[in-house]
């Protein structure tokens, strides 16, 4: 009886001291062991769920509030979270990574296909050529050949619609002719001739495109292509040339008027001009006149036959090509763009 008095007053102490324990502590404290919900705002503790207010972490780098969610710009998966971060290897598991070769230099043995030869000598281009060989229009060493790919060995021969052709590579060139230069490759009388001014331009045997007399100055294109040559000097092909005239007195509205309609000239009749004009801001002896007939010096012939003198004749134009940034007695490379203009002419 006695004991369980003993006991009952050991009870009620402790519970006064819980009692004093609650009143002396601060509602906010903490649960003991990591029993109970944790505070809002505080570390998360092990064992419970994560705090949505602190700016700790978890163990592990992962953020408080995101669970198993995946982490972005993150390196490779950690735990069951996902990555966005570099690429995997395409490469399977034992094969070597891919390394791109380079392929051997073909070896010259001295040949070359038929229709590089072709286009070479100017008459096409390649695929142009392939058509032309399936015609069975070119013929090797008197022989026709209309197989693809076929190659043609040094010294053969090669026909194009029966006349010889060269595989040597074509180049073209442009030169502001100056004046006191004849035209031509050579002159018997040992004056100067534009060869001399192209003489460092290429190895290449080349030849001026038409002519300009020894006192006209301007354009003049140079090349290697025969084909080209005769295309753009063939009166069919109706080629634009234009020039910059300056005569000795201004040309009156009448005699311009005739000019329009046409001044015949013997022995080839005709003179038909395409355009003649003033020039804008300049006196009214400065003309500029546009003509495809390539006539011996017919410019100067049109005017004198009206009762005027050339003292000046520059061609400014020639198949759309011009002078601009080549200075007098210069010459230059054409671009490949300017070069299949001509070809499409």
């Amino acid at each position: 009886m006695n004991n369980r008095r003993q006991s009952n007053n050991r009870n009620s102490q402790g519970g006064n001291n819980r009692g004093r324990g609650a009143n002396n502590g601060s509602s906010s404290s903490r649960p003991n062991g990591g029993k109970g919900k944790p505070s809002f705002g505080a570390k998360k503790t092990e064992g419970s769920k994560p705090s949505f207010g602190g700016g700790s972490r978890t163990e592990g780098g992962k953020p408080s509030f995101g669970g198993n969610k995946p982490s972005y710009g993150g390196g490779r998966p950690t735990g069951e979270g996902k990555s966005f971060g570099p690429k995997k290897s395409f490469s399977k598991p034992g094969e070597k990574p891919f390394v791109k070769r380079l392929k051997a230099a073909p070896v010259d043995d001295g040949t070359i296909r038929l229709n590089k030869y072709v286009a070479n000598a100017g008459i096409a281009s390649r695929r142009e050529a392939d058509e032309l060989i399936k015609t069975g229009i070119v013929t090797v060493n008197g022989e026709v050949i209309t197989e693809m790919g076929y190659k043609v060995q040094e010294g053969d021969e090669v026909r194009f619609d029966g006349k010889k052709i060269s595989s040597q590579k074509n180049v073209y060139f442009l030169l502001n002719k100056p004046k006191g230069f004849i035209s031509t490759a050579k002159d018997e009388k040992n004056r100067q001739t534009v060869m001399d001014l192209m003489s460092t331009a290429t190895t290449a045997r080349i030849f001026p495109v038409g002519r300009l007399d020894r006192q006209t100055t301007g354009v003049l294109l140079f090349t290697n292509d025969g084909y080209l040559t005769k295309k753009l000097t063939h009166p069919s092909h109706d080629i634009k040339k234009i020039y910059h005239v300056t005569l000795d007195k201004k040309l009156t509205a009448n005699d311009m008027a005739d000019i329009k309609k046409g001044v015949r000239l013997i022995p080839e009749g005709i003179a038909v001009v395409d355009t003649i004009s003033y020039i804008e801001n300049r006196p009214k002896n400065e003309i500029g006149l546009e003509i495809h007939i390539g006539w011996n010096r017919v410019v100067r012939r049109i005017f004198e036959k009206l009762g005027y003198k050339v003292e000046a004749l520059d061609r400014v134009s020639f198949a759309g090509l011009t002078k601009k940034t080549i200075g007098r007695g210069e010459y230059r490379a054409l671009t490949e763009l300017e070069v299949n203009f001509l070809k499409m002419m």
